[in-house]
């Protein structure tokens, strides 16, 4: 079974983040949405409430997994008994920093990470983007994955 993690902080999750997953799923037997506590990050979301809104929207897929971690993203990739790193990558500057950190990934643990690239309609969405436009009263549905309420 190829089993692989998407780390991120997911705050919130956005229909970028949903379009790496969708697709990740077509070539990943499984795919671990792993909710990364990272203390340099101020967040608007506590873990619970993007756990809880991961776990709604991704009900009616088996193949999607929710967890939270608050260490080494490689660890974390081995308690899952993950084979890869999914990672999306929307410019140069992202592509820049994900080949770093992928290379020490591979050197520490051997996994390999795997970089999608992000839609080029989607390029503008950000988690950043998002928090800024909701702390201004603004409408973000546009920019939010909706849960596929099929029982």
């Amino acid at each position: 079974m190829k089993r692989a993690i998407f780390p991120g902080t997911f705050d919130p999750f956005t229909i970028g983040h949903a379009s790496i997953v969708k697709r990740a799923i077509t070539f990943i037997d499984e795919l671990v949405i792993g909710i990364g506590y990272n203390e340099n990050k101020r967040t608007m979301f506590s873990i619970e409430e993007r756990e809880k809104t991961l776990r709604e929207l991704y009900k009616n897929e088996p193949r999607v997994k929710v967890a939270s971690y608050n260490d080494l993203t490689i660890d974390f990739a081995r308690r899952m008994d993950a084979q890869f790193i999914i990672r999306g990558i929307r410019c140069v500057k992202d592509f820049e920093y994900e080949e770093t950190i992928a290379d020490i990934n591979r050197k520490l643990a051997g996994i390999e990470t795997i970089l999608l690239f992000t839609e080029p309609e989607l390029t503008s969405v950000s988690s950043s983007v998002v928090r800024e436009l909701i702390s201004f009263g603004k409408d973000v549905s546009a920019f939010l994955p909706q849960p596929d309420n099929k029982e």
